[in-house]
């Protein structure tokens, strides 16, 4: 045993002496490298994004719209509750709504007046959304109205089970853009948005001062009742709790819910602005609007036995 622990410290020395006598034998000179490694070049950091300054005819609209939205508030108006014990429909109104939101266009093709009535009219093809800012709106803005849409859309898709996303080729352009730059962001929808052109855009350009959002759908190809393509547009002047009131009405009436009704409630396709968010009453009409046993194309006469079956379901009673 003495002997393995002396052979081990044996082993010990010898490698130690070894290590120091290489230590001492003189090295052979080390050659320079004559063309020095370069070095990968940094790409330079993208210029940071910065609001362009806002005109005064710009300025006073925002200060207008903030006052409307303080205004609403204060009244009790812009509701987010979805509604409540206060607001109850039955199967019946839910019917009577749906064929007055779903059969009626709330504007005429130049925005002057109040639409006509239609056959009923939706997607078949999914939609894909592209978000488009102004270049007057501020970074922080973009993010948290980006952000705003694809929650929705998200929230639309699980309602309609029909495929509604941000990104990939668009057909659903959502413009937010203030009085300087929306010329510019609907001239980009007019060469990006198939079956869009300037001139059907025109209406879109000179909004009047109490139109805060607006939406445009578009059907481009053998059914007239069947939409390919939509522009919405989302004044950048509106305050927050307004700009995400726009989203949630025009993205909804993009979808095919077009018109507004006096008698709906508790929802936000009403002119009175009690609401300002998608509330139960409209994701149930939106579930109607997307059942496979409708169609685009049906009068509201053939729609409507259909629109009881469902609504009755959807409530769980009779109408």
């Amino acid at each position: 045993m003495a002997w393995q622990r002396l052979g081990r410290a044996g082993w010990f020395g010898t490698v130690a002496m070894v290590a120091a006598l290489a230590a001492c034998t003189p090295q052979p000179p080390v050659e320079p490298t004559l063309k020095p490694i370069a070095r990968p070049e940094t790409p330079p950091a993208p210029p940071p994004v910065v609001a362009k300054p806002t005109s005064q005819k710009s300025a006073k609209l925002r200060s207008y719209f903030h006052q409307i939205q303080q205004a609403q508030l204060s009244q009790g108006l812009l509701r987010r509750d979805g509604g409540g014990q206060d607001t109850p429909f039955s199967a019946g109104m839910l019917v009577r709504n749906f064929e007055q939101i779903a059969f009626y266009n709330e504007y005429n093709a130049t925005l002057t007046g109040r639409g006509d009535k239609s056959p009923m009219r939706r997607w078949e093809r999914p939609v894909r959304m592209e978000v488009v800012f102004g270049d007057g709106v501020p970074p922080s803005e973009r993010a948290r109205d980006e952000a705003s849409i694809k929650d929705y859309a998200a929230r639309l898709a699980a309602t309609t089970q029909h495929s509604v996303s941000v990104g990939g080729k668009p057909n659903f352009m959502v413009i937010v853009a203030g009085e300087d730059d929306r010329s510019d962001a609907l001239a980009l929808a007019a060469k990006s948005i198939p079956g869009v052109t300037a001139e059907s855009l025109a209406a879109l350009s000179d909004l009047r001062r109490d139109t805060y959002c607006v939406v445009a759908a578009y059907a481009g190809g053998a059914d007239p009742n069947i939409y390919t393509a939509a522009v919405a547009v989302i004044r950048a002047e509106n305050p927050s709790l307004m700009r995400l009131s726009c989203i949630h009405e025009e993205l909804a009436q993009g979808l095919g819910l077009a018109n507004d009704s006096p008698t709906a409630r508790p929802s936000i396709f009403n002119d009175d602005d009690e609401f300002a968010l998608l509330t139960r009453h409209d994701e149930l009409l939106l579930k109607m609007l997307y059942d496979p046993r409708l169609h685009a194309g049906m009068t509201a006469e053939e729609a409507t036995p259909v629109a009881r079956e469902i609504a009755n379901e959807l409530l769980g009673g009779p109408v």
